[in-house]
């Protein structure tokens, strides 16, 4: 039986190599061209691929000697591809291109499965004429000798290899223009690598380096460095030297906190989201640029009433640096869903007052847009949603100012109305009809645009001013009940809006309001059978302001105490929740909460389940959030309990807050009566339950006593550092992840399947003894922490590389504050405080 079952396999097999005999007689004959096309020879896309290639070198027919570019798939049999790529030399004497890549097949994941080739013939040094080569996809550990041979090599291409080091042979290759050894395992590189007078590209993003050779600035050719994605803390003085005269494009991570620019100028890809493009002259002398991306927090962020924050607050030092031309910045943000009659400008801190410099957009994808606008000097920058703003410099002899946005909204200033030239600005707010009227209760009501001036100089025109405004929406000059119709004034600082319609002299037109002032403020036009109308125009711009938005808390499924907890406008929660609900469970979202762009809440965890408080968002116990409707809003954390699990589950509550929690918390039933306006101190209270543990998921007895591990600290206090308390915690959060973050540790099958076996029936001691014999390995070294929250982010743990990165700027934070205190700090490492990041309010509306 067993023969029978078997003897399909020759036959098949037979059957193709017979089908392959007739269709390389055919491929020999006069239908070549099935294989030829050209000079090309293109057999990555044929099964057998080799097989071929090795018949066609037997039977020479002449059109090999006419190729010049040759694909093979490197998913071949190892020892057909060694065969096949020996003949090359003498069958193919012209080729010119030789492309051996993996990656053409997929694991049940979609994953591109790597080749398997692992090394070249020797042979193929004698490819005279060959320039480029192309290896991606496969398992080299090691250069292949001949490679350093080929000496008219202008391209070659090793990505996503095993390659651990390169060769100092590697030097030889005088003619190469562009080399990639992205995603590899580099942790050096060769001085040699200096001596490639001719490289133009070159890409070592993904790697694990930690330093760079001295001798790259021996490339006088390079025209674009990337070096994202490895453990780089500085780069070597020698790539600003004038060595290097036009390299145009640096593509850092964003561990990497500095680079230096020449006066040859440069430009600079951030991993961060950010782009630098110095102009040659920009800086007479060499500068070494440091940068920083801070969270946004009231104190970094002014806004507006009105203002919408798109983007983090990016940070460049030297403060103040004043450069001889301007230099280009590109920041990556979040397009605003809604557009009309707003726009997007960059904000930055000049002189200790905030101002929006000049942007233009750029779209690399329908959900990519960059913010370009060029800076004169290096301080603090953001991206910033606005209502359209239009300004003017008001000459002696008079001009006109309009909006951009409403065409109808005009100001008109007479001669002499100043005797100095002056700045003003103009910025026009406009409300839903529909929700005005829910607030009144009037189906009749309508408000015209709200209009905002501002101006730099004396508070008063010497000669009045005239202000144009549309009627509200439905009322013409022809038709309406003057006794209905409201001019209503608000001068910031003031809180409240009067009604100064008894004061002017209102003219009417068929859809105009014109009105003269002597100093500028803002200005609403309102019809309406109310008669006390300050109040709600007051309620009405308030709610122009508030955002709906929702709170939810989810437990992730496989371990319940880890918790997000995330803040949502009201229309992006359904799409969240699909995203999330495969990984996470919980209770429904809250009740519609209403809340102002920049506000700061909090989470309390209540009865009986307490939250990790050695986090710098964590205050007395409180997890501090800062609510921006387009930005992500989002925490994880993770909870415990002093109650006992395993004799009954813990029922908990999670409440948010706006300010601060009060003494007394008030009860779920209690605090659901009170009134959830945008002045109201409870929020919402979302139900957390930690379910019952079994005996086995505890702690034994002894096991934490038993447990022996050398005390060491990861990172230093300057960058931030893990603790062994630190690499425990971290290690509890993993679970089954585990070898996937081991992986991209840098561990080997082997090793993985050692600790499997050592420890086979305790889980937690794996993951302690995978973690910690990697921590002890990587003492003393710069860029472990970086390279352990790389391989958890590679592992799909962002939640515990977030986690990381918290701990780590706990440290930073308590490093800097110990600097600040011993006076040794200069005063650049101080972020601006909240003197320096408020602004009069009427030039932010």
């Amino acid at each position: 039986m067993a023969a029978v079952e078997e003897e399909p396999e020759p036959r098949a097999a037979a059957a193709e190599d017979a089908a392959g005999d007739a269709a390389d007689a055919a491929d020999a004959g006069p239908g070549a061209s099935l294989l030829l096309a050209g000079n090309r020879l293109s057999l990555d896309l044929y099964p057998g691929g080799c097989r071929r290639l090795l018949r066609l070198c037997a039977r020479h027919p002449p059109q090999l000697l006419r190729v010049e570019f040759l694909q093979l798939s490197g998913h071949e049999d190892p020892r057909l591809l060694g065969a096949a790529l020996a003949q090359v030399p003498k069958s193919l004497p012209h080729l010119r291109s030789l492309v051996l890549k993996g990656g053409q097949h997929w694991d049940a994941l979609g994953a591109c499965l790597r080749g398997s080739l692992t090394t070249l013939p020797a042979s193929l040094s004698g490819l005279m004429r060959l320039a480029h080569l192309d290896l991606s996809f496969n398992r080299l550990e090691t250069l292949p000798a001949c490679i350093p041979h080929m000496c008219h090599l202008r391209a070659l291409l090793l990505s996503h290899n095993r390659l651990s080091e390169l060769p100092e042979a590697l030097g030889a290759l005088s003619a190469l223009t562009f080399l990639s050894v992205t995603h590899n395992h580099l942790r050096a590189l060769p001085g040699a690598l200096g001596a490639l007078s001719a490289l133009q590209r070159l890409d070592l993003s993904e790697n694990r380096l930690d330093a760079l050779p001295p001798e790259v600035g021996g490339l006088s050719s390079l025209q674009e460095l990337n070096l994202a994605s490895n453990r780089l803390q500085s780069l070597p003085a020698s790539l600003g030297s004038p060595a290097v005269p036009g390299m145009p494009r640096l593509l850092l991570t964003s561990e990497l906190d500095s680079f230096l620019v020449t006066p040859q100028g440069c430009s600079v890809t951030l991993a961060c989201g950010v782009r630098l493009q110095f102009p040659a002259g920009a800086t007479a002398t060499s500068v070494t640029i440091r940068y920083r991306l801070w969270l946004p927090e009231p104190r970094l962020v002014p806004l507006g009433p009105h203002d919408s924050l798109l983007s983090g607050v990016l940070e460049l030092q030297p403060h103040g640096l004043a450069f001889q031309q301007e230099v280009g910045l590109w920041l990556l943000f979040v397009p605003p869903r809604a557009r009309r009659c707003r726009e997007v400008v960059v904000r930055t801190l000049s002189e200790d007052s905030w101002t929006d410099l000049e942007t233009r957009l750029e779209e690399e994808a329908p959900k990519r847009l960059w913010a370009h606008c060029q800076v004169p000097h290096f301080s603090w920058f953001l991206v910033v949603s606005r209502p359209v703003s239009n300004a003017c410099l008001v000459p002696p002899e008079g001009t006109l100012l309009w909006s951009s946005g409403h065409p109808g909204v005009k100001v008109t200033f007479p001669p002499g109305a100043t005797e100095e030239p002056r700045p003003v600005r103009m910025q026009v707010v406009r409300m839903a009809g529909r929700e005005l009227r829910a607030l009144l209760g009037e189906p009749q009501a309508a408000v015209s645009p709200l209009l905002c001036l501002s101006q730099s100089g004396p508070s008063s025109f010497l000669r009045p001013v005239t202000v144009q405004l549309p009627l509200p929406p439905g009322v013409t000059g022809l038709s309406l009940d003057r006794s209905r119709l409201h001019l209503l004034y608000r001068a910031p600082p003031a809180a409240t809006w009067d009604d100064i319609t008894a004061q002017v002299a209102l003219e009417l037109t068929h859809l105009y309001a014109r009105f003269q002032v002597t100093h500028f403020s803002w200005y609403w036009l309102w019809y309406t059978t109310k008669t006390c109308v300050g109040g709600l125009a007051q309620k009405a711009w308030e709610r122009l302001r508030l955002h709906r938005v929702n709170l939810i808390a989810l437990q992730r499924r496989r371990d319940p105490e880890q918790v997000l907890l995330q803040c949502l406008p009201r229309n992006k929660v359904d799409a969240t929740l699909r995203r999330l609900l495969e990984r996470y469970r919980g209770p429904e979202p809250s009740d519609t909460v209403e809340m102002f762009e920049g506000e700061k809440f909090f989470a309390a965890f209540e009865r009986g389940i307490d939250v990790d408080a050695d986090r710098p968002d964590c205050v007395q116990g409180r997890v501090c959030f800062v609510f921006y409707s387009h930005l992500k809003n989002l925490k994880e954390v993770y909870v415990t309990t002093a109650l006992d699990r395993q004799a009954q589950a813990v029922r908990g509550q999670v409440s948010f807050y706006r300010g601060a929690v009060p003494e007394e918390v008030p009860e779920e039933a209690e605090a659901a009566r009170q009134r959830k306006g945008a002045d109201a101190l409870w929020m919402a209270t979302l139900p957390i339950k930690l379910p019952r543990l079994r005996r086995s998921e505890g702690p034994g007895p002894g096991q934490g006593a038993s447990l022996s591990l050398a005390p060491l600290n990861l990172g230093d206090a300057e960058t931030g550092f893990l603790t062994q308390s630190n690499l425990l915690n971290l290690a509890g959060r993993l679970g089954p992840d585990w070898p996937a973050v081991a992986l991209h540790l840098g561990l080997s099958y082997r090793e993985l399947q050692r600790i499997r076996h050592e420890f086979r029936d305790d889980l937690d001691a794996q993951i302690r003894h995978m973690l910690f014999s990697w921590a002890e390995r990587q003492a003393g070294q710069p860029g472990a922490v970086g390279c352990l929250v790389q391989a958890l982010e590679q592992s799909d743990r962002r939640d515990v590389a977030e986690e990381v990165r918290a701990i780590l700027e706990l440290g930073r934070h308590k490093y800097q504050d110990g600097i600040r205190r011993t006076s040794l700090a200069p005063r650049d490492l101080a972020p601006p405080g909240p003197s320096a990041s408020q602004s009069p309010e009427p030039a932010q509306a």
